[in-house]
């Protein structure tokens, strides 16, 4: 490679020693020799085409300089220069708006995400809110209806104690002795169950009072109907005679 790097550069003075000599002191084309000189102006391009060409074909950093070294021509290495920054301007701005576009794309997408996390967030609260609030109710309800329970009970309990049944019980034991735990047992429940039905026999009763009232009341409002009609009656009975 080095040896076609010398060849090159030797070649390359040669033509450039050539070119010179169709110059006058000035620097330009006598104009004698211009076809002369054009032809070897497009040599100039060619060879320097070609200079470019194997600078910017060449592998990595290290065998562009040493070409450009063996090369080492103001013109070529200027616009070789120009080349590389232009290229690394537009590379730097590529990898700009790519960087921007993925920044922009990975924030919506995280703004998509924690948008549907809080979504679901707020229907998995409000769900769990709602099944709260319904087990609370039944809850609520239930205690309601036990406590109610337990009220019946104390005031049936109460009731057991204070009744004519267990004050005859307890001195049937204290007069004739203990019948035994079972018995004993057994008779508290049996007063249990007769205040229960004195209970509802009592409630029974309650609105059989209620209904008899009832029943009265519509009796009377039937006589109070019967006693209008008939003045309806009379009154029409009178409006016809004085026609």
């Amino acid at each position: 490679m080095g040896c076609s790097h010398s060849k090159k550069k030797s070649k390359s003075k040669k033509g450039e020693k050539h070119h010179n000599d169709f110059r006058d002191e000035g620097g330009k084309c006598v104009p004698g020799e211009l076809d002369v000189c054009l032809e070897k102006q497009l040599e100039r391009f060619e060879w320097q085409l070609k200079i470019l060409k194997e600078v910017l074909s060449a592998n990595g950093c290290s065998e562009r300089v040493e070409l450009l070294k063996h090369h080492a021509d103001e013109e070529v290495l200027t616009l070789v220069l120009s080349i590389f920054d232009e290229v690394k301007t537009e590379t730097t701005a590529d990898l700009n708006a790519l960087h921007e576009h993925k920044s922009r794309s990975e924030a919506e997408e995280y703004r998509r995400q924690e948008e549907e996390l809080q979504r679901r967030h707020e229907e998995e609260k409000f769900h769990l809110t709602e099944k709260f609030q319904a087990s609370e109710n039944i809850l609520k309800s239930r205690v309601e209806e036990l406590t109610a329970e337990l009220q019946v009970y104390n005031q049936l309990k109460r009731r057991v104690a204070e009744s004519n049944f267990k004050k005859n019980l307890q001195r049937n034991i204290q007069e004739h002795g203990s019948p035994g735990e079972f018995w004993e047992s057994e008779q508290e429940s049996l007063l249990f169950v007769i205040e229960m039905k004195t209970e509802r026999v009592q409630d029974q009763s309650r609105k059989l009072q209620q209904m008899d009232e009832l029943v009265e009341k519509n009796l009377s409002l039937e006589d109070q109907v019967v006693h209008v009609l008939q003045q309806n009656e009379d009154l029409k009975v009178r409006i016809d005679n004085c026609q």
